[in-house]
C-alpha cells in the first residue's frame, strides 16, 4: 500500500496541477493588476465625468440620525453601511477580467482550429505529384517514379 506522502507526490507532480497552480498564481496577479487598474485609472476620470464623485465614498449609513462624508469616517464610527460604490468597482473588476478571459479563449480556439485542420491547402505549397505516365501519386522532389521507373522533367 502507498504511503499518503507518496500518493500526494504524485498527485502534486502531474502536469495537470502544475498547470492549475500556475494559473490560479497568474490569475491573482492579473487579479490585482486590474484592481488597480480600474481603482487608480479608471475609475477617477469616470468620477471626474460624473460630477467629481469618488467611486469607493459612495455608501448608504445604515443609522439614520448621523451623516459622515467619507466611507472611512462612518468605519471608524462603527456604523453599518452598504457600500454600493465599492460594488460597482467590483463589477467593473469582473467585466475586464471576463473580457481579457474570453478574448484569451477566442484565441485559443482559433489556434486549436488552425492545428486540428492544419495549413490552409490552397496557400501550401503541394508536398506531392502525379506521375505522368503511370499516375501514381510521388514526391514533389522525385526526378524518377519510384514505381515505372520513367524520367521525370
Amino acid at each position: 500500500m502507498k504511503s499518503i506522502a507518496k500518493e500526494f507526490k504524485e498527485f502534486a507532480m502531474r502536469g495537470n496541477v502544475i498547470d492549475m497552480a500556475v494559473g490560479i498564481i497568474i490569475g491573482a496577479a492579473f487579479g490585482k493588476i486590474v484592481t488597480s487598474f480600474v481603482s487608480d485609472l479608471l475609475t477617477p476620470p469616470l468620477g471626474k465625468l460624473t460630477g467629481n464623485v469618488d467611486f469607493s465614498n459612495l455608501f448608504i449609513t445604515l443609522s439614520t440620525t448621523e451623516h459622515y462624508p467619507t466611507l472611512e469616517a462612518a468605519r471608524n464610527a462603527g456604523v453599518a453601511t452598504i457600500n454600493y460604490g465599492i460594488f460597482i468597482n467590483a463589477v467593473i473588476d469582473f467585466l475586464i477580467v471576463a473580457f481579457a478571459v474570453f478574448l484569451l479563449v477566442k484565441q485559443v480556439n482559433r489556434l486549436k482550429k488552425k492545428l486540428e485542420c492544419g495549413e490552409d491547402p490552397a496557400s501550401a505549397e503541394p508536398a506531392e505529384k502525379e506521375c505522368p505516365f503511370c499516375i501514381t501519386t510521388i514526391s514533389i522532389k522525385a526526378t524518377r517514379c519510384p514505381h515505372c521507373t520513367s524520367q521525370l522533367a
